[in-house]
Formats: structure tokens, sequence, C-alpha cells
């Protein structure tokens, strides 16, 4: 049986289709492929370190439930918040609800106590991220909180009262531009700096798409009761933001571009470029020494580690400190590096009187003395 012309056609544009399909197929198959290696890549997923440990350093009793961010008042009184519960993130005490703790670094052995927080704030949904404080004077202090109650994004407000020893709640700040708050920098009684770490609000859909895909949605907002505004974007994910003792310079990690933005304030809080500086690990929090204008770095080694936890090759630790970050030629130091046997996902690191205190995510605390 022969076929007609039509027939032939026919045929011919099935075969062109199945083609066609093919080749995307094959195109799709092999972007895809590439994504998984550049998402590899960005998480340091091969990447393994030998310890660096530091002598005269132990596990702070009473923090097993992480110590996501650490602030230090000149008095030596520090702030952590623990208990923080991520989406995608490992809680060893998921019933355990947020706390703030506050320890004294010039007492002769410094351990962490829970302070009372009043003025009718909602402990039972408190899940707090990162955390900055702003003083007017020593009678005029201000803690704000990143929190995430039932998944959402807000900054708390509080008055710490020195003397008492409990926090007071002021007030509850959110707002559309304030989506997925990572790290907070206080400028004023209520006014701060803010980065959001993604895009969507969804983290399935953030991972698949911005994550996956690569792309810088992320940004810094500026918030003030009577305005708030975008003063930066384009991050891969913004995260740890500090700044300089003179007030002039504002840094922000960018996590997945493994860069910390060096950023000048200007009159009207906008926030303009100066550098970039590149690292080879995943940055967290910042902290700066407020004396010499160092910069401490709370780090991952391998961030693969940190997302899809297995407690017999947990995620480690690493520990830098920038000097001269302003400069043609930074420093850039490892301090601490472990394997996870002691410490895991350590998202912070703060320096106070040659006292380094290390703060993870979601496990526990290393207090150092200095040489």
């Amino acid at each position: 049986m022969f076929l007609s012309s039509r027939g032939y056609r026919n045929q011919a544009c099935a075969m062109a289709k199945l083609m066609l399909l093919l080749v995307v197929f094959i195109v799709f198959t092999a972007v895809f492929v590439e994504r998984i290696l550049v998402f590899r890549q960005k998480l340091f997923a091969d990447r393994h370190l030998p310890p660096k440990r530091l002598p005269n350093c132990e596990l702070i009793p009473g923090i097993d439930n992480g110590a996501e961010d650490i602030e230090i008042l000149p008095n030596g009184l520090a702030f952590i918040s623990s208990g923080l519960k991520y989406p995608g993130l490992k809680v060893f005490e998921p019933h355990k609800g947020g706390q703030i703790l506050l320890m004294n670094l010039k007492s002769e052995s410094p351990r962490p106590v829970e302070l009372k927080i009043e003025g009718g704030f909602d402990l039972d949904s408190f899940n707090p991220h990162g955390i900055s404080i702003y003083m007017e004077n020593s009678d005029s202090i201000y803690l704000f909180v990143v929190n995430h109650p039932e998944g959402n994004s807000a900054v708390e407000i509080f008055k710490f009262f020195q003397d008492e020893k409990y926090l007071l709640y002021l007030r509850t700040v959110t707002n559309q531009l304030l989506s997925s708050v990572n790290d907070i920098l206080a400028v004023g009684p209520e006014h701060f700096y803010a980065t959001n770490d993604r895009y969507f609000r969804s983290e399935t859909v953030s991972i698949y798409l911005e994550v996956f895909w690569g792309f810088s949605w992320t940004n810094v907002v500026y918030y003030s009761p009577k305005k708030v505004k975008e003063v930066a974007s384009g991050f891969y994910s913004a995260n740890g933001i500090n700044m300089s003792p003179d007030g002039k310079f504002i840094y922000v990690a960018d996590i997945l571009d493994h860069s910390i933005q060096v950023f000048q304030k200007m009159s009207n809080m906008n926030l303009t470029p100066v550098k970039a500086l590149k690292f080879e690990t995943i940055l967290d929090n910042i902290s700066v020494d407020r004396k010499t204008g160092d910069l401490w770095l709370g780090c991952h080694p391998n961030a693969a580690k940190l997302i899809s936890y297995d407690p017999k090759d947990p995620p480690g630790s690493e520990i830098l400190l920038v000097k001269d970050i302003l400069s043609d030629k930074p420093k850039i130091i490892t301090v601490y590096v472990d394997d996870g046997t002691i410490i895991q996902g350590s998202s912070v690191a703060v320096y106070f009187e040659r006292h380094l205190i290390v703060g993870t995510v979601f496990q526990k605390a290393l207090y150092c003395h200095m040489p």
C-alpha cells in the first residue's frame, strides 16, 4: 500500500514535531543539569576544611537551641536571639519557644539568662532572627528583633531596662516591603535598615525560582515611621547587615554571591555602592568592632550540609576576621574552623575585650578567651 502525498506530508510533520520535542527536552535537561552544578557551587557543596580551633574555648551552658545573632553593649552585656525556626533548616527543640538571652561578658563565669519581656508581647509566636541595638544614652537602650510569627516577617521594638534586666515591648512594625526580613540595623528609636533574603514568601517558589535559577531579586529596605523605601537591590540573598563605627558606611552580606557589599550612607538614608569584597565561603551575620572597625563574620563553609542536615556529617563552622575593609587591600583572616564536631552552623561571631562568642543558627554557642 502506498502513501499519498498528503500522507507523506503528515508523517514528515509528525517527525518534525517529534524531533523538536526531543531537541527541547535535550536543551532543558542540559540547562537543568548546568543549574544543579551552579547551585552546588554556590553552596560550596564539595568544600571541606581542616579544623582550625582556638585554645581556651568552651560551649556556653544553657544554649542548645541556637544563638542566631548576638549584640553587645559597651558595658559587656550581650543580647542573644535563640530558638529560630526557619523553613528548611534543622530544629533541635521544635516545641521550645523563642528567647532573648542576656549574658554579662565581664563576669568571671558568664552564663546566659532569659530576659523577661513585659508589655503584653505575644511570646507564644515569638520566633527571633536578627537583632540590633540602638542607644541614645545609658538610660535609653532599644533592642530591635526580627520576628517570624507563623512564618510572617515583623520587626519588634523593645526598650531595655538595665537595672531590672527586662525588656518592655513597645511596638510591632510590619510593611509590605518587609516581606522576608533576615537581619536588621537600628539607626534610631524607630528607624532601621532591614535585609530581605527572599523575594517570594513561598519557600518552595523562592528556592526554585530565586536560588536554583539564580535570580538576584532581594534587597535592603529603610524604615521610618514617615517613609519606607528600598535603598539597595540586586542581591541573590541579602543577609547580615551592619555599619562602620563612624556611621558613614553600611555593610551587607550577600550569601549566594559570597560577598560583602559596601555602601555609603547618604543624608537621605539612601545607600550608594562603593565596593564589593569576595569570599570563598557562605557569609551570614556581620559584627563590627566599634574600636577598630574590624568585621567579624559567622560563616558556613559548606551550606549544603546546613540545608540537608545529617548528624553523621554535620555542617561545620567558620569564623573570619576582615581588617581594613575600606582600604584597597583588605586583609581576610581565618580565625576558627570546626568540622561540626564541636559547633555546627556558625551564624555570628562577636569580639569583646579579648573574648570571642560564636553563635549558631540552631545548635550551641562557643565562648573563647582570645590570646
